[in-house]
């Protein structure tokens, strides 16, 4: 793939009721692109925004889900003086270029990405990073926080145990006819480095392609990664997340003592306040309209400010 040297372009002025930014897109390098919101009264802080597992562009979307939620949530800081970057994920980069090869991507390869982004920020002049981590990549800013000296982690909806243990837990809830498969396959992965006797009903999760990168995520215990940082922490969790139970929240809070909780009440996966039932929350995954928690907002606003 063709190398791009860093650069601006089209910056577009974004004026507000609340604060003023200017909108450019940023090539970090030859695996990150992504949109950064600089706010007129943001001098020195820049929040960078993590998205979540899978081919996750940088506004929070996917192929199958369209919600804006970090669009958003970049948008809704940026209009409060808080000035964002977000980027799409190394995945979706390569998908765009037809170049995915899944055997050859690690965990690690994102952590690598997050820290790219790290010090292209702080060579431009940011001297406060904030990391604003959702789902997987509350994991990903919690080992670029331990690579490099940030101001605050932020970790939305977040894991407290390792994805192994997290699946078998989801799937007990959803598939409990396939937890003692999924242990025995995850055991072989981790001792053998593969797992052939699986269900085909986990193969989203086993296939030969993606154990590779499996294997390397399962080595993490976010708790206990948590546990190493020693800026300040921000943990959100939503009540009505369907993926993320309030359990990884508490296991990531007892971790470390620096780290400051937050239950949203209503709030979804994707950031959405749901007043109604479990189909109204999924419906929302693919409802870009509906607007991030403003108590969100006003939380990492706070923290981050205070």
């Amino acid at each position: 793939m063709k190398f791009f040297i860093l650069s601006f372009f089209l910056v577009v002025i974004c004026k507000t009721n609340a604060q003023e930014y200017t909108e450019s897109e940023i090539q970090v390098n030859s695996f990150i692109n992504g949109t950064l919101l600089h706010a007129k009264s943001s001098k020195d802080t820049l929040a960078i925004i993590i998205g979540g597992s899978g081919p996750t562009d940088r506004n929070g979307n996917q192929r199958t889900a369209q919600n804006n939620s970090l669009k958003k949530l970049a948008e809704e800081l940026s209009k409060k003086g808080i000035s964002t970057y977000r980027y799409d994920k190394r995945i979706f980069t390569l998908i765009q270029e037809n170049a995915l090869i899944e055997e050859k991507i690690s965990f690690d390869d994102f952590v690598t990405d997050a820290v790219s982004v790290i010090d292209y920020f702080k060579k431009a002049g940011f001297i406060n990073i904030v990391l604003i981590g959702h789902s997987q990549g509350a994991l990903i800013a919690t080992l670029a926080a331990e690579q490099r000296d940030i101001s605050h982690l932020i970790g939305l909806a977040g894991a407290g145990q390792s994805i192994d243990k997290l699946i078998v837990d989801q799937l007990e809830v959803q598939a409990p006819g396939l937890v003692e498969n999924a242990k025995q396959a995850f055991t072989d992965l981790r001792e053998k480095n593969k797992s052939e006797k699986f269900s085909v009903g986990l193969i989203s999760i086993f296939r030969p392609s993606v154990q590779p990168f499996m294997k390397s995520w399962m080595k993490y215990d976010p708790a206990k990664e948590l546990s190493k940082i020693n800026a300040p922490i921000l943990l959100v969790n939503g009540t009505k997340d369907l993926q993320v139970t309030a359990k990884e929240g508490e296991l990531l809070k007892n971790s470390n003592s620096n780290a400051k909780a937050v239950d949203i009440d209503g709030m979804n996966h994707v950031l959405k306040i749901i007043e109604g039932d479990e189909l109204e929350n999924s419906k929302s995954y693919n409802e870009p309209y509906r607007p991030v928690a403003e108590e969100l907002i006003n939380l990492i606003v706070d923290f981050v400010r205070s």
